[in-house]
Parts: C-alpha cells; sequence; structure tokens
C-alpha cells in the first residue's frame, strides 16, 4: 500500500476493502504455493448458485516451467509489468451446474466466479500481498494453450505480488499506481426504482 490511500469511504466499512488495490510494480518475489493456496482457500467459501461453485483457478508461479507460458497470453503492455509478480493465475467459470441428477446451464456462473475473485483478492491483502486483475490477455488462445473444456468460459487474469516501489514503471504507468476512487453511492443505488445516470 502506497504512504497516503486517498480512499475515503462515505460509511464506515472494513479498512480491508480501501486497502485493495491493483499496483503494477511488484517486486518480483515468488509467490510460494501455500500462500496461492490460502487465497484461493477464501474464494473457496464465496457465495453461489445452488452451491454450484463454478470457479476454476488455473496458474503458475514465479520460476516454474509455465511462467512464461502464462505471461505470452499477456497484451505486451500488461506483460512489462507483471514480470514483476509473484504469480499468475487465470479464472475460468464452469457454464453449466448440477441440479439432481444432472447438469444444466448456469446463469450466473460468471456473477459466482466474480465473487470467489473478490474473496481471493481480500484474503491476498490479509496476507500482505496484492493482486491486479486483468482483462488484457489473449482468452481464446488461454482456452487452446491451459486446456479449457469448452462448457467453461475464460473470464480474466490476475498478477499476484509483493508492492515494490514504481521507479522502474514508464512514467504513464507511475501515474497510475495509486489508489483510485469510487464513484458516490448514490450513483448506483436506488431506493424504489432504478434511475438512469450516465455511463
Amino acid at each position: 500500500m502506497t504512504d497516503s490511500n486517498p480512499r475515503q469511504p462515505d460509511h464506515a466499512i472494513d479498512p480491508i476493502f480501501t486497502e485493495r488495490w491493483s499496483p503494477r510494480a511488484f517486486a518480483g518475489e515468488a509467490v510460494p504455493e501455500s500462500e496461492l493456496l490460502r487465497m484461493i482457500e477464501a474464494a473457496r467459501w464465496a457465495p453461489s448458485s445452488y452451491n454450484s461453485q463454478p470457479w476454476r483457478f488455473v496458474y503458475a508461479l514465479r520460476g516454474t516451467p509455465e511462467w512464461e507460458t502464462f505471461l505470452d497470453l499477456l497484451v505486451p503492455a500488461n506483460r512489462k509489468w507483471a514480470e514483476g509478480a509473484g504469480a499468475l493465475v487465470i479464472l475460468v467459470s464452469s457454464k453449466l451446474m448440477k441440479t439432481g441428477d444432472g447438469l444444466k446451464p448456469s446463469a450466473s456462473h460468471s456473477l459466482d466466479t466474480g465473487a470467489a475473485s473478490a474473496n481471493f483478492q481480500l484474503q491476498a491483502i490479509r496476507q500482505g500481498w496484492h493482486v491486479h486483475g486483468m482483462g488484457g490477455f489473449d482468452k481464446e488462445r488461454s482456452v487452446t494453450v491451459l486446456k479449457v473444456p469448452a462448457d467453461h468460459q475464460v473470464e480474466a487474469a490476475y498478477a499476484v505480488g509483493r508492492v515494490a516501489n514504481p521507479a522502474d514503471l514508464s512514467e504513464e504507468q507511475r501515474a497510475k499506481e495509486v489508489p483510485n476512487g469510487r464513484r458516490p453511492i448514490t450513483d448506483f443505488a436506488f431506493a424504489g426504482t432504478f434511475k438512469a445516470i450516465d455511463a
């Protein structure tokens, strides 16, 4: 975390929510598998429709043979800073869920997997690590490279690591290396009926 956190909640909440942010400057320290599995354990306890637990975590630890394979899935701008991470994770969801004796399409697989993602990231903070989620990666190639079945969906990529001094980042990236703010609640919480706002 940076020395000055500009995030100030409007209502009293646990500080873990404002402590979570997405740095790009990582120290190059490998994440021990036991540490990563603790984060995934927290994800395991996320809520899901029919307790279907559709999330799937595919990961590579820094220094393992899979590391370069995962890095190569990232767009160049993300790869440049993610090389300093200690683990890379691709999050996948199952589009089917078991009900009774059969399988049926799940309308909530992405939502449920998003809940697991939040648990994963918040647990990382408790362990002294940070997670940066990315949409900038080759989802189509991820399916092939990671052998993702057709009834699953690749959702997001994550870099996990220890925060480092941002001096090695590009000038543009350094300017973003601060926890950002959020819209006010009045932009997205409406009593009674939905209210249209600017995107």
